[in-house]
């Protein structure tokens, strides 16, 4: 008496897909997750806490913002598309 036995060869190439879908939707969280952060550590740095006449520009133009709005920038307009992208490439691939 035997039996077969059945292997699949797909589940390290789909393990390392998902890992870069993965990396790619952790990218944008991290980013605004270090830029508060950073924003905490040196709060200094974000002048909205104290604007003792600032003007607009010198007010919403701070680095640790930046870093925040650069993180939530990629997360919608550049994660997404990428992360599609790739699993409608690993779809057609099989």
């Amino acid at each position: 008496m035997s039996t077969p036995v059945a292997r699949s060869y797909s589940a390290p190439q789909s393990r390392r897909r998902d890992r870069r879908i993965q990396l790619v939707s952790f990218v944008g969280p991290a980013a605004v997750g270090f830029g508060v952060i950073w924003a905490i550590l040196q709060p200094y740095r974000v002048t909205l806490f104290h604007p003792r006449g600032q003007g607009f520009w010198w007010l919403v133009v701070e680095p640790p913002l930046l870093v925040v709005a650069v993180g939530l920038v990629f997360a919608i307009v550049v994660a997404r598309p990428v992360i599609a992208d790739l699993e409608s490439h690993d779809a057609a691939k099989g």
